[in-house]
């Protein structure tokens, strides 16, 4: 699917599949034969070393002591280095849980982009950080300002407006959560909470999501889902292979509208630094 569509993905991995002599083979593979890029994803619980108490808090690794955060990613980094063969350029945090600290290690260890940033989502209620009022655009920050925050497109739409997330917030506390409000405000079309993903989102909602935010302004998107979704079983969203067919047809027709109808165009994460870098630095790319 990503080869018909000329379609680069950035995978990013966790130290499990860094690890694992079959997968590490087949990513060097995709690497050598210029068909992806290679980010760093950390999953705590399951990259050495493991000397933190397991819990739901735990596993966002932003919550993680400094120098344990540190010594977690700079084991990922290298794993990927030696089973791979590339130095990852790209991070998303595992959870999507960035911390005070971690602006810090991505700068220490040569990261140029974040992909952790989930907006219009709200990890808070087991510890995790609260993106819910958080930018749709790309961003530069860090101590030089020279990392790059690339979101991962998410946003409240609907006929409420720039109330949407508000009252999504509202509808998703105490009681009213238990009334199922949120999806009440969905199905009215006032309120409702989208990301770009075929998990758990239609096609039709990934293009009222790029509508709404084309509309704002915005002209960077990222699509993105898990790889367990690939295959039956592993994921909520992807059960069958009834599942795994309509989750390929939502991708592809995806494509369909954002390369064909949209005009758009396909970078990798650090294909997408290096040229916003260009830019703002004058040089033409």
């Amino acid at each position: 699917m990503f080869d018909q569509w000329g379609v680069r993905p950035t995978y990013v991995v966790d130290h499990p599949i860094a690890s694992a002599t079959s997968s590490a083979e087949i990513l060097r593979t995709f690497v050598r034969e210029q068909r992806c890029e290679v980010g760093a994803h950390l999953h705590p619980w399951v990259n050495p070393p493991l000397r933190e108490s397991p819990g739901a808090e735990a596993s966002y690794p932003g919550n993680l002591p400094a120098d344990l955060e540190g010594e977690k990613l700079r084991c990922l980094v290298a794993t990927i280095e030696e089973t791979i063969g590339v130095r990852p350029r790209a991070y998303q945090a595992g959870r999507y849980g960035f911390g005070r600290s971690t602006a810090a290690l991505l700068e220490e260890l040569g990261f140029d982009v974040d992909l952790s940033c989930s907006p219009a989502f709200d990890y808070s209620s087991d510890g995790g950080p609260d993106h819910s009022r958080a930018s749709t655009q790309p961003g530069w920050f860090g101590r030089r300002r020279d990392l790059l925050s690339v979101p991962i497109t998410g946003a409240f739409v609907g006929a409420a407006g720039a109330w949407a997330g508000p009252l999504h917030r509202v509808a998703s506390t105490g009681p009213l959560r238990s009334l199922r409000a949120p999806a009440v405000l969905s199905r009215l079309g006032l309120a409702e909470r989208l990301r770009l993903s075929p998990e758990g989102f239609d096609l039709s909602a990934l293009q009222r999501l790029t509508r709404f935010l084309r509309a704002a302004g915005s002209d960077v998107f990222v699509l993105g889902l898990h790889s367990p979704s690939f295959l039956p079983g592993c994921t909520p969203y992807v059960r069958t292979e009834a599942d795994l067919r309509r989750l390929f047809d939502t991708c592809r027709a995806y494509y369909e509208y954002f390369f064909r109808e949209l005009g758009g165009r396909h970078a990798t994460a650090s294909e997408l630094y290096d040229e916003l870098m260009a830019g703002r630095a004058g040089v033409q790319p």
